[in-house]
């Protein structure tokens, strides 16, 4: 079997920040990484869970909703993937930086969190997920269309 892109990044160099993972026509999938790789500090299942409902709530709720496919967590726990359509780097930069404060502001019932909407909704840190947001938020600030590659 071939070897899959995202497997074929040096895992041992990749740093905190945000880059192209691939580009399908223009479906663009951006690797938000909050953590080091392979660095022993990884994100917490119920923060990684919160910050999913909130991140995926509020793109889907801009202008730009008919342009997001999907935004989920790795399964290593060291950040999240968010695909795109048609959208511009500096677009998918400027809505990630706004769903990160609006994470951090974030008051309230956290949305789909009920029983009936989750299939894990008593596993949810919304104090976890506004911490994990403040600390990538100071990595955004330093991400331009430039630095998204590898």
């Amino acid at each position: 079997m071939e070897k899959i892109a995202s497997f074929q990044v040096d895992h041992d160099t990749l740093k905190k920040g945000m880059y192209i993972s691939r580009i399908d026509g223009d479906i663009i999938t951006y690797d938000l990484r909050f953590k080091v790789p392979n660095a022993g500090d990884y994100l917490d299942n119920a923060a990684i869970h919160t910050f999913e409902h909130l991140f995926a709530t509020y793109v889907r709720n801009t202008a730009f909703s008919d342009k997001i496919i999907y935004f989920g967590p790795m399964g290593c726990r060291t950040g999240f993937y968010f695909i795109t359509r048609g959208l511009p780097h500096e677009t998918a930069i400027d809505l990630t930086r706004k769903a990160l404060q609006f994470v951090l502001d974030f008051e309230g019932t956290i949305p789909g969190s009920a029983r009936s909407e989750c299939g894990n909704y008593l596993n949810h840190d919304l104090v976890g997920a506004q911490r994990e947001a403040g600390i990538y938020l100071d990595v955004m600030r330093q991400v331009t269309p430039a630095s998204l590659r590898y």
